[in-house]
């Protein structure tokens, strides 16, 4: 196994955006890939983690950059700042994943057909609104992801879906959740929820203790969602 890393710069629009590129050069390529989008604050060592452990299972893995310049808040008012512009104006977030996808697709070590993207909080919308543009993507994963539609006009979606919530989660209530169901079955997609009881936002990132706000880590929640990640890449991307 050699694993290679690099950061690769790519467009959308003005913007130059900072990928980090992840891969077993000793497999024959070319690899099926999976796109990584991060939470609230950025392009961080978090999704960098992830994305070594994809590639360990032969992915080619990609953390993208939803904010440029490999941008990343330090506060949660700086996060707010940088997220708030893509929740308001869910056409600039579908363009800006879209470009990573492009960049994707033009990596010579990606097999540019096999494609799937997964992402966590804020990132799991950002995948799941690639799925509502109706991008070609043989997948998406969402982990703690906000669920809301996008209110845009809606497209087939022809991307299987696999969401993973945490049942408590107070950023994707009950609500969001049937309208999620209804939403994706309307767009004739193949979806799937787990829902985890007793697990609140954030339940993959072993730094996140705030269960006042609804924010926790959950061990069991982190293992049994990898693993049903892993699977249902397993069969989309074969």
């Amino acid at each position: 196994m050699t694993i290679k890393e690099e950061l690769v710069k790519y467009r959308d629009g003005d913007v130059t955006c900072e990928g980090f590129f992840c891969y077993d050069a000793s497999r024959p390529g070319p690899l099926p890939a999976v796109m990584i989008s991060h939470a609230w604050n950025g392009r961080d060592e978090f999704v960098a983690r992830k994305a070594r452990r994809l590639a360990w299972h032969g992915y080619a893995a990609f953390a993208l950059d939803m904010y440029g310049n490999g941008k990343q808040g330090q506060s949660t008012e700086e996060n707010q700042a940088l997220m708030m512009p893509f929740i308001n104006d869910r056409t600039t977030l579908a363009k800006r994943i879209t470009a990573a996808l492009t960049a994707v697709r033009g990596l010579p070590q990606v097999d540019a057909k096999r494609v799937a993207a997964m992402g966590f909080c804020f990132g799991g919308l950002c995948v799941l609104d690639l799925a509502r543009s109706g991008a070609d993507v043989r997948g998406v994963a969402s982990f703690h992801g906000l669920l809301k539609p996008s209110g845009l006009p809606a497209k087939p979606i022809k991307a299987k879906a696999l969401v993973m919530h945490g049942y408590d989660d107070p950023m994707a209530p009950p609500e969001d959740v049937l309208a999620f169901g209804k939403e994706f079955t309307a767009a004739g997609a193949d979806w799937q929820l787990h829902a985890y009881g007793k697990t609140v936002h954030a339940f993959t990132n072993p730094q996140a203790n705030a269960p006042a706000s609804g924010m926790a880590y959950n061990s069991d929640a982190d293992r049994r969602s990898w693993h049903s990640m892993i699977q249902f890449f397993e069969e989309v991307l074969r």
